[in-house]
């Protein structure tokens, strides 16, 4: 595990910056996989009282970076190239979610994954595909 994976799942972590903003955590990050949590309170609400599709996304996203972030195989960054995203069922504030995300295929300099968020219940609330570039 890399430093930085080490210092983003402590409780006080401040190396990912939009994570704590959002209340995201990460609770489990190797061999190509992660698990975040969203604990989704009222102010990553949309107007119409559910939690905002964009949030959703970020966490999908987040959880992807960090599966391919625990299995770089000698490289050090990587930046999503592109991402699609289901919305399967709305999300009341107050619901937890988890993201679970696994590396696909990493080759020489793109990685492919994808992630589920579903709440405690098992219900699936977004799924998520995408490719890293990796350098």
């Amino acid at each position: 595990m890399n430093d930085y994976l080490t210092a983003v799942m402590r409780d006080t972590q401040d190396v990912n910056p939009v994570l704590n903003h959002l209340g995201i955590r990460v609770e489990q990050a190797e061999n190509g996989t992660a698990r975040l949590r969203l604990d989704a309170s009222e102010h990553v609400a949309q107007g119409a009282g559910m939690t905002a599709g964009g949030i959703i996304a970020t966490l999908l996203d987040e959880a992807m970076a960090h599966a391919v972030l625990s299995a770089l195989n000698g490289h050090t960054r990587t930046a999503t190239i592109d991402m699609h995203v289901q919305y399967l069922s709305g999300v009341r504030p107050g619901t937890v979610l988890h993201a679970e995300a696994q590396v696909v295929k990493n080759g020489s300099s793109i990685a492919f994954v994808r992630a589920q968020a579903t709440t405690p219940q098992g219900k699936v609330a977004a799924t998520a595909t995408a490719s890293f570039f990796l350098s």
